[in-house]
């Protein structure tokens, strides 16, 4: 498969990267280390070599290690990213963050003097010397941001990571933490059903800052194929999985569009937000090299100007049941 580059940065990455936090028990289900293993690998092999992770995905750091294991022997053809403030370390004081979804607060630190100590988890996680994108994975809200990308920083001076990044945060977020240090990304929740914050899409362009979109998919919801859920499988905390099959019903709509256009509705989704800005890289996640495949294969399609008007004229009448996705 011919690989589409964009850039993030100073890294040049697939158009769509490979979201790694399906990989881990008790977010879609269970799974075993093996198949997630080789889902990865089957992303790599397919040009998907982007992955992204974070030490808060799984127990002690299991979704790092996964990837750890995955890329091993082939560390150089792949980039990764992962993310820090979640796994509060212990004797760190955790600190209550507001959020919604399917969690009413997450707890997170983002203290400097803990941000060595996040990456080097991490770097030992992962089995290599050095992180290639390195983001703040929420905002603390006891600690101003220019604080946290200043320790951050310091992991560039050092070799321990190569770019920086943020995410979920606001706009003038985004500007301060870019003051600090330059951001190659910024990791914030888009897809169909979750519309950007226009200001943050306007603040990333002119700052030079890429787009990573988590969720692109609406948690696999895009995909059409979900009817039920596992018991152990964190979306059924989530108000808008609670209404599965009105949301269901209500964007069927996007089935006709894709099947008119000869494409999967994973692959309509992820074609569409890469028309969105040049600067754009979805990272969705998948367990099936199938279906990893196909939606790598979304970065090929091109959509006429005239069907991205009557993909948005259809979007602007489908409104989701139940709360945001976050």
């Amino acid at each position: 498969m011919t690989t589409t580059l964009r850039r993030l940065g100073e890294l040049d990455v697939p158009a769509i990267g490979f979201g790694a936090m399906v990989l881990s028990p008790g977010m879609y289900g269970e799974i075993d280390d093996d198949r997630a293993v080789a889902a990865i690998q089957a992303a790599v092999g397919a040009g998907g070599t982007f992955i992204d992770t974070s030490d808060a995905y799984g127990e002690g750091g299991h979704n790092e290690r996964v990837v750890g294991r995955a890329i091993r022997g082939r560390r150089d053809e792949v980039t990764v990213a992962t993310k820090f403030g979640l796994a509060v370390p212990d004797g760190a004081e955790a600190h209550p963050l507001k959020v919604g979804y399917a969690f009413e607060e997450l707890l997170v630190n983002a203290e400097p003097k803990y941000v060595r100590g996040y990456a080097e988890s991490s770097l030992r996680n992962l089995g290599t010397d050095v992180i290639d994108l390195y983001y703040l994975h929420f905002p603390d809200p006891q600690v101003p941001i220019e604080e946290s990308v200043g320790a951050m920083a310091e992991l560039v001076a050092d070799g321990k990571v190569r770019q920086l990044g943020v995410c979920n945060v606001t706009p003038d977020e985004l500007r301060r933490a870019h003051g600090v240090h330059p951001m190659a990304a910024v990791q914030t929740e888009w897809s169909m059903w979750r519309p950007v914050d226009p200001e943050l899409l306007e603040v990333a362009r002119e700052l030079g800052v890429g787009v990573v979109p988590w969720s692109p998919l609406g948690a696999g919801f895009l995909t059409g194929s979900v009817r039920e859920l596992d018991a152990d499988d964190f979306r059924n905390n989530a108000p808008r999985f609670k209404n599965l099959e009105a949301n269901n019903a209500s964007y069927a709509a996007l089935q006709a569009l894709a099947a008119d256009l000869g494409i999967t509705r994973s692959q309509l989704a992820l074609a569409w937000l890469l028309h969105q800005d040049p600067a754009v890289v979805p990272i969705p996640g998948s367990r099936t090299p199938a279906h990893i495949e196909e939606n790598l294969a979304a970065a090929e399609i091109t959509l006429h100007p005239d069907t991205l008007a009557r993909i948005d004229t259809v979007l602007a009448r489908l409104k989701p049941v139940g709360g945001t996705l976050l």
